[in-house]
């Protein structure tokens, strides 16, 4: 019996995007995990991967050419439309093939994903046990009376690793020529570079995501243990050579005794490749001591949710910092050499032009390496989602406006003129902020006292 899974993430760069960009060139992980759980039951699986193929013409061929039995089809809240289609086309050529869904979006709008006839099955939560058992069930003949399967949650160290090559291989066949198995996004993190992911959930309560990430992976974090990540990377390591990587997880220094194991373990066992990690100010304010470890064993990068500069704001989102509390966090990564990944918010509800305007003067003083700016989107299972749709402020009205780029108007009450500048302004820096960079800029080229001084006056007279 044979298996084909499809991920259908082309609603940032579209067909043939294999490669271009973040959201283009990296893995799923949660298919990579999946396709690793069905193999290890013996079942054969490929992949489509819509970015690798030419457009709806080409997917039509590819899944008449496989002949697939079960179709398994993972979707993101933004991915809504080309899953769906997808779907549909699938049982418009091959009406006996199972149709399974699974991923956040049929967690989090179950009746909304039901909708679709041409489901048969609706796997919510997590896959890794309850998908395999499906099959085995098709096969001998006993398929489940009920449309709608509860995920089983998998102890995380008793899962195969993740199946990378499921990705690698389409992606090769699609002209993907790449000496990096997925797309390096900044300096700091050179090829061959690949992202891991160490566990699953979050303890905190911010409000544009909570209760979501509970209901997809029960209250708290798991997460795999430092010597299970440790023992992936040293396979990787023997297997595509890398050398940077990044961390998915959504606060990975959540665990500070986790990090302080996994970061010993890793200098023991020789790496000292870079790293990027997502992290909270809190923490690193609280956990300065981690901090100093992280960059000595090769960490080079934060991403750090600020989200705004004004306190009340931040407390309406329930993030649980302050202003000053970013900006301190900041002061730590300098201090030890950490780059700053800024990603923020505009418009969200209830926030004023002055509250806009605390935010960009706290990103002036925080000056970050990397701005990731977004308007406010309201994404559904959070608690702000449902704050803005009982106050009419959503203005979403297809899925494709999920996507977190600030490109279009997300709510009412926000003047999006305003904001489009205060995009362009808050990642303006200020001349002083500039010029130290490229004081830092011209030591690193020239390391030599007189061309430095040269290369500073002219910098001064411009």
């Amino acid at each position: 019996m044979k298996t084909t899974l499809i991920y259908p993430g082309i609603a940032g760069y579209g067909f043939e995007s294999v490669g271009k960009g973040m959201e283009a060139g990296w893995i799923s992980h949660g298919l990579a995990h999946l396709s690793a759980a069905i193999k290890s039951q013996g079942f054969e699986v490929d992949l489509i991967d819509l970015r690798a193929l030419r457009g709806w013409e080409h997917f039509r061929s590819e899944i008449e050419a496989r002949q697939p039995d079960v179709v398994g089809v993972t979707m993101m809240s933004v991915d809504y439309n080309p899953a769906m289609r997808c779907i549909d086309t699938v049982k418009e050529r091959m009406p006996g093939t199972v149709t399974v869904v699974g991923g956040p979006h049929p967690t989090l709008a179950l009746e909304e994903v039901a909708k679709n006839a041409n489901i048969d099955y609706i796997v919510t939560r997590e896959g890794e046990i309850t998908f395999p058992q499906l099959l085995r069930d098709i096969q001998e003949g006993h398929r489940p009376s009920e449309r709608v399967l509860v995920g089983e949650q998998p102890v995380l160290d008793e899962l195969p690793f993740p199946d990378r090559d499921l990705f690698l291989d389409e992606w090769r066949k699609a002209g993907y020529d790449s000496d990096s198995p997925e797309d390096p996004f900044v300096p700091e993190l050179p090829p061959p570079f690949i992202t891991i992911i160490a566990g699953r959930g979050c303890r905190y309560n911010c409000s544009f995501c909570q209760p979501a990430e509970r209901q997809l992976f029960g209250r708290g974090v798991r997460r795999r243990s430092p010597g299970n990540i440790v023992a992936e990377l040293e396979i990787l390591r023997e297997k595509v050579h890398f050398a940077s990587f990044m961390f998915h997880d959504d606060t990975l220094t959540g665990d500070q005794d986790w990090v302080v194991e996994f970061c010993h373990l890793y200098r023991d066992h020789g790496f000292t490749q870079p790293f990027f990690c997502q992290s909270r100010a809190d923490i690193i304010v609280r956990n300065e001591d981690m901090v100093k470890l992280m960059a000595e064993v090769g960490c080079s990068g934060y991403f750090i949710g600020f989200e705004s500069g004004n306190d009340r704001i931040l407390s309406f989102i329930r993030k649980g910092t302050t202003r000053e509390v970013n900006i301190e966090a900041a002061r730590i990564c300098r201090r030890y050499g950490i780059k700053i990944w800024a990603n923020y918010m505009l418009g969200l509800p209830t926030e004023t032009r002055e509250e806009v305007m605390d935010t960009i003067s706290m990103l002036k003083e925080i000056d970050p390496d990397y701005y990731s700016p977004a308007f406010y989107t309201p994404h559904p299972g959070s608690d702000l989602y449902d704050y803005c749709i009982d106050h009419d402020l959503s203005l979403i009205t297809s899925h494709d406006q999920y996507r977190r780029n600030p490109t279009e108007v997300k709510i009412r009450g926000q003047d999006y003129e305003f904001l489009n500048w205060a995009l362009t302004e808050s990642q303006r820096r200020t001349p002083y902020n500039q010029l130290k960079r490229d004081v830092v800029r011209v030591w690193r080229r020239y390391a030599q006292p007189q061309k430095i001084a040269r290369k500073l006056r002219s910098l001064v007279a411009s």
